[in-house]
């Protein structure tokens, strides 16, 4: 199971349902094959991964680390916008996992620590043949990357837009999230909540959980009156 670096202090975990099995690929699906084929002879050890708010990036980087571990490879993935308050040697030693997952990029670029810390670790992971994952909103050319060296590696590895999905391809995905659950969502009632509930994945993933725990309490099944009962909608 991935775990943070052992000389972390802080608290840094991974979703156990995020996984690729109920990551709905819609327009994404060469993004998922490149994770799953970054453990054979023709995969890329470097992707580096984009997405808005709400595409489902992190739900993805944390399904790679399940996926790696799934394979007998460990991996620690870290999310940069929650560490920013702390000192970037946070990144020391990391390459010592055959998996190393950056989320949320952006929220340390311009850092000067923490970017000569990110090159002296890509150089690093490299070094010792690891693989590494970074994901960020913005492309590798579109971020405000200060430190030039630390631009040069980004460009290295093969970049993914990662697309977020249209009304229906959320409806999809939040039933195929629902039947990895074994939670009974009929296509009609998640169209129902996409066009009342928030844009992003993990907001509708949220209200799946509400309504799947108002369900058994109220003995009820997950249709459309429910929902509106239950959400007020």
């Amino acid at each position: 199971m991935s775990s943070p670096h052992p000389q972390l202090t802080l608290s840094v975990s991974i979703r156990d349902d995020a996984r690729i099995a109920n990551f709905y690929p819609g327009p994404n699906e060469e993004v998922i094959q490149a994770v799953q084929q970054q453990w054979t002879v023709s995969g890329d050890p470097y992707l580096f991964i984009w997405g808005e708010h709400g595409s489902g990036r992190s739900h993805l980087l944390q399904a790679a680390c399940h996926y790696a571990d799934g394979l007998g490879h460990r991996s620690v993935y870290l999310p940069l916008e929650e560490l920013h308050g702390f000192s970037p040697e946070v990144l020391e030693s990391l390459e010592q996992y055959p998996l190393v997952v950056l989320d949320d990029l952006d929220a340390v670029l311009g850092d000067d620590a923490w970017e000569l810390a990110l090159f002296h670790l890509f150089n690093r992971v490299q070094d010792n043949e690891g693989h590494l994952i970074i994901g960020a909103s913005q492309s590798p050319k579109s971020l405000p990357v200060q430190l030039p060296d630390l631009q040069s590696r980004l460009l290295w590895g093969v970049s993914y837009h990662l697309e977020s999905l249209q009304p229906e391809e959320r409806a999809l995905a939040l039933v195929l999230r629902a039947r990895q659950r074994g939670i009974a969502l009929a296509e009609d009632v998640a169209r129902f909540i996409v066009t009342r509930g928030p844009q992003e994945m993990e907001g509708l993933a949220s209200i799946l959980d509400h309504l799947d725990r108002a369900s058994l309490s109220h003995q009820r099944k997950l249709t459309i009156p429910f929902v509106k009962e239950e959400m007020d909608w």
